[in-house]
């Protein structure tokens, strides 16, 4: 299945891509867009773990290299999300977490013949994602090398950086927006 939110009406996919930080609220703020705009929630995070867990080939080599702190190749990553994709009736996506660097942008846009109709970034200060993990007992560090999929000059792709660090109904009202001038 090729997924081109560009062919044609019939086969017409809406892909928008939703980063940020841990504890910045992407998932909540992708179960309110989900239920309020129809659209499927794929957590890149949640598609890789029950790969791995699936015990199919792609699992284990996935688990052996996690095992070998290598990353798993973006050609790899794809297959995972077009997977996912195919499995669902929707033609509306979040894609949550995904891509981390520019070889996933370019391995999705060369496999899957796919550009996000626009980038969803949950901008959120370190102090702040540190404090909501810390209340969830956990603390991650963040990398901010998804920012170069969406810097200007970086990658040619609509985005739009909705300050994550209010309330959820503030955010929520800010993301409404968004999507409603897409």
């Amino acid at each position: 299945m090729t997924v081109d939110s560009r062919e044609s009406s019939s086969n017409q996919c809406t892909i928008v891509y939703v980063l940020g930080g841990p504890g910045s609220g992407k998932s909540t703020q992708c179960s309110l867009i989900e239920k309020h705009f129809g659209f499927c929630h794929l957590s890149f995070g949640d598609l890789l773990q029950a790969e791995a867990d699936s015990g199919s080939d792609y699992g284990k080599m996935m688990q052996d290299l996690k095992k070998e702190g290598k990353l798993v190749p973006s050609d790899i990553l794809v297959e995972a999300l077009e997977k996912a994709m195919q499995e669902s009736k929707n033609k509306k996506f979040l894609i949550d977490g995904f891509p981390r660097k520019q070889e996933n942008l370019d391995a999705a846009e060369h496999i899957l013949k796919i550009k996000p109709d626009f980038v969803l970034f949950l901008d959120c200060s370190e102090e702040e994602m540190i404090k909501r993990l810390l209340n969830r007992n956990q603390y991650t560090s963040f990398v901010y090398v998804v920012r170069s999929v969406i810097e200007p000059g970086q990658v040619l792709l609509d985005s739009s950086l909705i300050n994550a660090a209010r309330p959820i109904e503030k955010v929520f009202d800010a993301v409404k927006d968004v999507f409603s001038m897409s």
